[in-house]
């Protein structure tokens, strides 16, 4: 070295996370340039890459500030450092992407339009004035729009548009908030709106198509609109004619629709907003917060039936800024679908699939690459998380952790029911966005896309496929004709108590309530209301709910009535049909059904906590047939009467398979009280308060046998926020550790989690496989 020359330091820098789309660059630019280093920084198949040179300290600082200070979309995993010999270089730059090897960079979630961009929207003075395109670093589509990593805008939907030059002038500036923004475009270069009646011909363009389709809103046609993840289905929500014009057409006859407001104030005029459902309305993922419906809030009956809450979202995009502020009041804003179809995101195949529905057709120029439904969410007590019912747009796909590290890539595809698949790989484990059920052609043609498209975008080549136990599932059917991987049938259940475990950092053991609708046993019965004892790698069954039949099988899900019979034969022997469902019933189906149970002819046995709310529902008169799932026990949870003290008996047993809860008293307890003329609020608490308290002494039976402090409940009957609630407050007041779903759905949409962390642990000091098989958990 030669005298009086300064002590320089240079380190490499290899940021793992969601880094790439956020500003991150730029952020680093700007603090090396800042604490006076030379260097460089840049985008690869990893994450970011930095070298930093200058003097000690402030390279120290630099590494110190790096996470604290970082963009607010950055998500940093892991910052990996290496000392290098200085070279003395001048200047800090920021280089041209690289992505010659295999892709590890996660890619950001769409997110919604931030504070900057919508002062610059309704500022008349700013070339984006209106402009319903407007997004920056920090806001906008992301996954959406990407085609490929790194996240650079050739390998995004917007390569065809080229950037005008006050454009360009801002993404090659490393001090503007639209430094490499990939989707940066204005009036002049960027995408465009138009109008189109339902026979696809144009009738207004730009800001006039926004003007034409806000006046056929306001005289109250239906309006499809192109949003960032798919179409809406747009019009007044306190229009009775056009919200019940739209059910009609949309063949959805009872399940609420989606709403959306200008801001929080309007939100507060149509549901009950706390503390944290606001949080949750403000966020940067815009999800669709479900509420109880504020008293003389300005909402047609048709936009939720029966239901005493409503589910409302924030705008999220420019365009519905624009439409929501030029309107004036709350739109509905539902998937833009025939019901049980997924949402149409292509502008062609809207137009032959919605043609029926919309009078006029919002659309864009800015393709779509994947089609992502809004989130939902509710707030719960006890907690200050959300209750998760959806998780798409905002969160996905965002990388979720594992307890322990995978061996081997790995494909799980999940259930039948609210299909999500996941691929898994290291420590990460990549949740797809929300497919729907798997019953129709379209619906399948979307899962099977997504996988390609995950694999492709994660560079993950599955050498093990988990998937449900259920050989009927069309998600099962798919991962058997998988060629060159090994298998993994993972139960149904044991994947809701993984998917809790994982996500918390756990691997077991813990006691665990799973309830929900369906799931296939290895006994070949259905099971559903279930109190396991396991962990990642197994589980035992440690007791369940008192079996019963099913009779007609799938028919009996669909007609909560006949629930109510086989309960009842099981309660008080054979019997006449209550009050409540003689007059509903066609002449002689009672007697039918209760022969069906009586014999087991196409009447399999079930443990289905679901299917016992469906009896409770059906005896109250609330729900004898649903038209979506869970209906029946939304229904019965919405007529709770909120002070009621008192429960049910539900007898809590020991028996040679375990600890059984017998709710034969409870429906007797529950006909009695119908027939006696109680309030059916009253009656639906007193069944909830039962539920909850048997399921906490029967976890607390469990837990103590195997001295065990770690529990767990999941599955989707605690989408039932009443359940969910109460069963956790007793088992805390017992001092049990209680986990629940937060980063997933309690339902099936984080069962393909649950299947990857159990074929993850199952497999973890496995050689690689490479040879059909299968293997039981």
């Amino acid at each position: 070295m030669a005298v009086g020359a300064a002590v320089r330091s240079r380190v490499r820098l290899r940021v793992i996370g969601t880094v790439q789309g956020v500003g991150f660059r730029p952020y680093v630019y700007r603090l090396a340039t800042e604490l006076g280093l030379s260097g460089s920084v840049l985008n690869d198949e990893r994450g970011v890459l930095i070298e930093a040179e200058g003097d000690p300290a402030a390279v120290a600082a630099l590494v110190a500030r790096l996470g604290p200070e970082a963009p607010p979309l950055a998500a940093i995993e892991r910052v990996e450092q290496q000392a290098l010999s200085a070279r003395r270089e001048s200047g800090f730059r920021i280089l041209a992407s690289q992505g010659a090897g295999e892709s590890d960079a996660p890619v950001s979630p769409d997110t919604a339009t931030c504070d900057d961009c919508l002062a610059e929207l309704f500022d008349p003075r700013d070339r984006r004035h209106r402009y319903p395109f407007i997004n920056c670093t920090n806001c906008g589509p992301r996954f959406t729009i990407v085609r490929g990593v790194p996240y650079d805008r050739p390998l995004t939907t917007m390569a065809a548009f080229v950037m005008c030059e006050a454009c360009r002038r801002e993404y090659d500036d490393p001090l503007d908030r639209r430094f490499h923004a990939q989707p940066n475009a204005c009036p002049h270069c960027g995408p465009q709106l138009s109008l189109l009646d339902r026979e696809g011909g144009v009738v207004a363009r730009r800001e006039d198509a926004l003007q034409s389709a806000v006046q056929a809103l306001k005289e109250g046609a239906i309006v499809a609109v192109k949003g960032v993840g798919g179409f809406h289905l747009a019009c007044l929500a306190s229009d009775e004619q056009a919200t019940a014009a739209l059910r009609a057409r949309k063949h959805r006859e009872d399940k609420p629709f989606a709403l959306m407001a200008q801001d929080v104030q309007t939100a507060r005029e149509l549901i009950e907003l706390g503390e944290r459902e606001e949080e949750f309305l403000l966020g940067r993922e815009r999800p669709i917060v479900i509420a109880r419906r504020r008293p003389g809030a300005s909402v047609a009956d048709a936009v939720a039936p029966r239901s005493r809450d409503l589910g409302v979202m924030l705008p999220y995009a420019p365009v519905h800024h624009l439409l929501l502020a030029d309107v004036g009041e709350a739109l509905v804003m539902t998937s833009g679908n025939v019901s049980d179809e997924p949402i149409a995101y292509r502008d062609g195949d809207a137009l032959a699939r919605l043609a029926g529905i919309a009078e006029q057709f919002l659309l864009h120029d800015r393709p779509i690459e994947t089609r992502t439904d809004d989130s939902v969410l509710r707030a719960v007590k006890l907690r200050g998380a959300p209750l998760l019912i959806r998780r798409s747009r905002g969160w996905v796909p965002s990388a979720m952790g594992l307890p322990l590290e995978a061996t081997h890539p790995v494909l799980a595809c999940g259930a039948e029911l609210k299909s999500t698949f996941c691929l898994l790989k290291g420590t990460r484990a990549w949740v797809s966005h929300h497919i729907g059920d798997l019953e129709n052609y379209e619906t399948l043609r979307s899962f099977t896309e997504g996988i390609e498209h995950f694999q492709r975008l994660f560079s993950v080549r599955p050498e093990l496929i988990a998937h449900d136990l259920h050989p009927e599932y069309l998600s099962t059917k798919y991962a058997l004709e998988r060629e060159d991987v090994e298998l993994i049938a993972v139960q149904h259940h044991h994947a809701h108590l993984a998917a809790c475990l994982a996500e918390h950092g756990q691997r077991g053991p813990a006691a665990a309530a799973i309830y929900d609708g369906t799931g296939y046993g290895p006994d070949g019965t259905i099971w559903g209301g279930e109190l396991l004892v396991g962990g990642l790698e197994g589980f035992e069954r440690a007791g369940h709910l008192w079996p019963v039949r099913l009779p007609g099988g799938g028919q009996a899900v669909r007609e909560p009535w006949r629930m109510a019979c086989a309960w009842l034969l099981e309660a008080v022997g054979p019997s006449e049909p209550p009050q409540t469902i003689a007059a509903e019933v066609p002449e002689g189906a009672w007697e039918d059904v209760q022969r069906l149970a009586t014999t087991g002819m196409a009447s399999p046995m079930t443990t289905s906590m679901g299917r016992l709310f469906d009896a409770v529902a059906a005896l109250c008169g609330l729900r004898l047939r649903v038209n979506y799932e869970g209906q029946a026990a939304a229904e019965l949870e919405a007529a709770c009467a909120p002070n009621e003290l008192e429960f049910y008996p539900l007898h809590v047993a020991r028996s040679p398979s375990g600890v059984r809860l017998d709710a034969r008293a409870t429906v007797r307890a529950v006909l009695d009280d119908r027939r006696a003329g109680e309030a059916v609020g009253r009656i639906a608490a007193r069944f909830h308060n039962a539920v909850a308290s048997a399921t906490a002494s029967a976890l607390m039976l469990a837990a103590a046998d195997r001295d065990i402090d770690l529990v767990v409940l999941s599955g989707g009957s605690f989408q039932n926020r009443v359940l969910l609630e109460r069963v956790s407050a007793n088992l805390r007041h017992a001092g049990l550790k209680v986990l629940v779903p937060i980063r997933l759905p309690p339902n099936d949409g984080g069962i393909a989690y649950g299947q990857a962390a159990v074929a993850c642990a199952l497999t973890a000091e496995k050689p690689a496989p490479r040879r059909p098989g299968g293997c039981g958990s």
